[in-house]
């Protein structure tokens, strides 16, 4: 059995007396497209720059490539492709000069891969970086990533801002680079239309803890939604009735009826569901994009939602 690309063990990270990040356990399995998915302020972006050796962890370990994170060697950097927010070049420098300035740090280099990205995105190499958009130096800074050939790419917000054209764009190059297993892609975004195209697992975190690590079908077929009359209730304006469904995600009201998400819904879950309702319970089809938001909507504390314990702690984890 192959070793994960990355391995985080109880990984906790505090800045003052705030946690951030809270007793992590997550892997990353080589060959496949990981989607790393939360709210701003999740933990997302210090959890991607611990594995990556740029800060130390309160407790808890990362290894990245089989090696401490934080005792990360030269060559093992070499071997990982890391895109920060933001895409940042420097905007007096050309294309060209780009490729060059990034090359000198790598013992190899793959021109082809760069053209052929630049290419991708319609740049010319001649072309000042203060000239060019917001997606083309997205598709610049990608080829200088991609062109060392890593084992590892980890993408933080990789799409942030970029048109629908230049989306497609990256997510093809993407799906070109990971094809076939031969790399591992950790992938941290918003954009939850793109992570059903290319991502193969998707972890998500909540408040710093991971809530959700499964394949992309398990984690579809895992979260139920369900549809509550609110007058089958004994009190159409109060959740509380919920509270003892077991995997409990998210119960909110949507005009006149009560709209819920479960993990893992079994017959427990429809029991505890009749004896609130009754017969007037409709179980709906569940989309990616929902079962994700039905868990970063109750992290943002906007009132549409019920927290209660363990059974409004749903999460879907599998080894």
């Amino acid at each position: 059995m192959k070793a994960p690309a990355i391995e985080l063990k109880r990984l906790t990270r505090y800045f003052g007396s705030r946690p951030v990040v809270r007793d992590l356990d997550f892997c990353v399995p080589e060959g496949k497209v990981t989607a790393l998915l939360g709210l701003n302020g999740a933990g997302k972006t210090t959890t991607i720059r611990i594995l990556m050796g740029l800060l130390s962890p309160t407790r808890g370990a990362a290894m990245t490539l089989g090696q401490d994170a934080t005792k990360m060697s030269t060559s093992t950097r070499a071997r990982i492709g890391y895109l920060v927010e933001g895409h940042f070049l420097y905007p007096s420098m050309r294309v060209r000069q780009c490729e060059s300035f990034q090359r000198v740090g790598y013992s190899q280099w793959d021109d082809s891969m760069f053209r052929e990205i630049v290419d991708h995105f319609g740049i010319d190499p001649d072309a000042k970086v203060s000239t060019l958009s917001r997606g083309q130096r997205a598709g610049v800074s990608l080829g200088l990533v991609l062109a060392p050939d890593p084992e590892l790419l980890v993408l933080d917000d990789p799409a942030l801002g970029l048109d629908p054209v230049s989306r497609r764009a990256l997510n093809e190059t993407l799906i070109e680079f990971a094809g076939g297993g031969r790399r591992t892609v950790l992938l941290s975004t918003h954009l939850l239309d793109d992570v059903e195209r290319i991502a193969d697992r998707v972890a998500v975190m909540v408040g710093g803890r991971l809530k959700v690590d499964a394949s992309l079908e398990s984690f579809r077929d895992r979260v139920t939604f369900f549809t509550v009359p609110a007058g089958a209730t004994s009190d159409a304006s109060d959740a509380k009735p919920f509270a003892a469904v077991p995997g409990l995600i998210e119960a909110r009201r949507l005009g006149g009826a009560w709209q819920l998400a479960v993990a893992d819904a079994d017959q427990e879950t429809m029991a505890s569901l009749s004896r609130v309702a009754g017969d007037a319970v409709t179980r709906n089809d569940t989309t990616f994009s929902d079962a994700v938001l039905a868990y970063l909507t109750r992290e943002r504390g906007d009132g549409s939602f019920l927290v209660s314990g363990r059974q409004a702690s749903g999460s879907v984890s599998t080894s």
